[in-house]
């Protein structure tokens, strides 16, 4: 299993960005698709994770500023982020979890810097 992702960069604060993951080769749904992000010198956090029926759940740093949403059939999860702050900086992963196998998948990080 491949998770891909693309979109992240350079943006000052209150800019947007949008982060794109494609997950390939499971012979299995994905049931959880989402994305977690590491700031330097801290643990990974969860960001934003969304069900194969659409539930979502969001970190509360990023309620009501980051949106998250998955196209089932392309197994595609986007992650779109509005107002971005300088604390949002950080390396964001791609997700995914297969309830059949329990297993979790991870992508290359995507490198995500706000500047104030």
């Amino acid at each position: 299993v491949q998770l891909q992702a693309s979109g992240g960069g350079l943006v000052q604060a209150g800019g947007s960005l949008r982060l794109s993951c494609e997950a390939s080769g499971s012979l299995f749904s994905f049931t959880d698709m989402g994305w977690y992000r590491q700031a330097p010198g801290k643990e990974r956090e969860l960001v934003a994770l969304i069900s194969m029926g659409d539930s979502t759940n969001y970190t509360d740093s990023v309620k009501g500023r980051f949106t998250v949403s998955r196209d089932n059939g392309k197994n595609i999860v986007d992650l779109q982020m509005d107002n971005l702050r300088p604390e949002d900086t950080a390396v964001y992963y791609c997700y995914a979890y297969v309830l059949w196998t329990r297993i979790d998948y991870w992508g290359k990080g995507t490198l995500v810097t706000v500047s104030s």
